[in-house]
């Protein structure tokens, strides 16, 4: 399956580039496999969350590179401008070393393993899976994503992830091409869920709705765009997967970057608040509103986020530096 990353053509990028020989891609990485952070966190939604955590693995590196990201520690890298003055935070993994996180996650009492913004990593991360299971891991697996996958490398999957997480960002190609540096990002999302929702469907017949969770977080001044994502889950998945709408945009302090500048407004969210009882959407998840950055992570830190959100392992095993 490493193959795969010579010439790399595992998400809508399609740079094409040889990782095996070390070339990095849009992504930022190699064929290396990287994270940043291992965490029991309790910020993701309540179904996940239960009683232990949610057991998650921050993926270093990402396909898409929205200009907000919360994560771009990892995800990009420190910019200047738009140029990358530093590869992003992370440590190098071995498929062993991944599969011992899982188990210690696993025996700090977590409720699964949530794999976040894993696109560009699919074959390593699958072999990192299949290590895990062979130590006995029993733990669910969550592919928690921005949803700009290919349908082919998404098929790499079906075996080993359990639940989907997939962002719905945008439907508007001029917004995606501003904040996400994608302007194929709604027909590759609405594609690549489409694709999962089949997928759980065939794996799991029953709560197979609860199998993909449809994440959109609501961005301050584009609310037309968020009713375009609204009324798309309502005609396409309202019946087959749940929606989590996530009111916590927060501008991040200096990046040099467009984006918005302010937090999401009371009457903003009571609008959409409205939508969800007009279209009907009454099952899923829904964020009270949120403003102010001392939850946002910092991954130079052991433990990224706040100690009320997460609990880090004990260290990371590496393999490499």
């Amino acid at each position: 399956m490493k193959n795969l990353y010579s010439p790399c053509k595992l998400c809508q990028r399609n740079c094409g580039v040889d990782r095996l020989a070390g070339e990095v891609g849009f992504c930022g990485e190699t064929a290396v496999l990287r994270i940043g952070a291992a965490v029991i966190h309790k910020g993701e939604e309540p179904s996940l969350v239960g009683t232990g955590g949610s057991g998650t693995i921050f993926i270093s590196g990402c396909n898409l590179g929205c200009s907000f990201c919360q994560n771009y520690q990892i995800s990009q890298g420190v910019e200047q401008g738009e140029e990358r003055k530093e590869t992003s935070l992370g440590k190098a993994v071995s498929a062993e070393d991944f599969a011992d996180i899982c188990i210690e996650l696993c025996n700090m009492g977590a409720e699964n393993i949530n794999i976040v913004t894993g696109s560009h990593a699919i074959p390593a991360l699958v072999e990192g899976i299949k290590a895990a299971k062979k130590k006995g891991m029993t733990l669910p697996f969550l592919w928690n994503s921005s949803g700009y996958e290919t349908c082919d490398s998404l098929e790499l999957l079906r075996d080993y992830i359990d639940i989907y997480l997939p962002d719905l960002k945008t439907l508007d190609s001029d917004i995606a091409e501003k904040f996400f540096n994608a302007p194929d990002y709604p027909a590759s999302a609405t594609t690549a869920i489409l694709k999962m929702i089949d997928m759980t469907a065939k794996k799991s017949r029953e709560n197979a709705r609860e199998k993909v969770i449809i994440r959109h977080l609501i961005l301050p001044g584009y609310l037309k765009a968020t009713r375009a994502v609204l009324l798309w889950f309502a005609d396409n998945a309202k019946d087959r997967a749940l929606l989590s709408l996530m009111t916590q945009y927060t501008p991040i302090p200096n990046r040099k970057r467009a984006m918005p500048e302010r937090y999401l407004s009371e009457d903003e969210y009571e609008t959409v608040l409205k939508w969800l009882e007009e279209l009907k959407i009454d099952e899923g998840f829904c964020q009270e509103l949120v403003t102010g950055n001392d939850w946002l992570p910092d991954f130079k830190r052991h433990n990224p986020f706040s100690s009320e959100l997460s609990v880090p392992v004990a260290r990371l095993f590496t393999s490499q530096t």
